[in-house]
């Protein structure tokens, strides 16, 4: 893949063979921004673990305290009262029956959804199509709760979710690069924290193994994790 004379001259300032600490990195991806637009800093994490072993999965949320500089699209499924609820704590969609159809049909304009215990019957005929896009509600990160009010909330002010992928690796967004460097540090930071947290009893030997951040068409840099403690 070709590279414009920007990124490339940013690329070879790049020290392969160097650990930045955490403030050093988002400050070099800062000084070396080449697009126009307001890029998401990423973070990716290698783990230690073996994804095919159902003991060693990795999955969980964690809360950015300074949120992802975004409006989150949120899609409820409930009735009744936790219908109300849910529109009263924010949601963008809220329903039933009527969502599914729309879903199966191709229309995918939100970022996460959330459902009561009871609803579960029908977004498990979504399956498919919500579980490949990252969407599916899980009750181990809190999407699948009859508490739709708190839930909703938190994936507004900023909840972003992990799952270990096949190559032992967790990626997730940090915030947009215009952030102070101190909160895109701290929500680096509540990302690990909460990393850290769900560590399998099974996982032997060293946990983490590499952190780098980049961001959306910047550089990776490879991050110092005592420096995310």
């Amino acid at each position: 893949m070709k590279h414009g004379k920007k990124y490339n001259a940013a690329y070879v300032k790049v020290d392969k063979l160097k650990e930045y600490g955490a403030v050093e990195a988002v400050d070099f991806l800062k000084a070396n921004h080449t697009v126009k637009f307001d890029e998401t800093v990423e973070i990716a994490v290698r783990l230690g673990v073996d994804p095919r072993k159902s003991d060693q999965a990795v999955r969980g949320a964690a809360m950015l305290p300074h949120g992802l500089g975004k409006t989150i699209r949120v899609l409820v499924f409930a009735q009744g009262d936790k219908e109300t609820e849910a529109r009263e704590a924010g949601a963008d969609y809220v329903g039933g029956e009527d969502l599914a159809k729309k879903i199966t049909e191709g229309w995918l304009e939100f970022d996460a959804v959330i459902a009561t215990p009871d609803m579960m019957r029908v977004v498990g005929k979504l399956g498919k199509i919500l579980g490949t896009r990252g969407l599916m509600p899980n009750p181990k990160v809190g999407t699948v709760t009859p508490d739709v009010a708190r839930a909703v909330k938190e994936v507004k002010k900023g909840k972003v979710e992990f799952r270990v992928e096949k190559a032992g690796i967790l990626h997730a967004p940090l915030g947009r690069l215009s952030f102070d460097t101190t909160k895109i540090v701290e929500n680096a930071k509540a990302f690990m924290d909460a990393v850290y947290k769900a560590k399998p009893a099974a996982a032997k030997g060293q946990y983490i193994k590499k952190i780098s951040l980049s961001s959306t068409m910047g550089q990776g840099l490879k991050i110092n994790e005592n420096g995310l403690k």
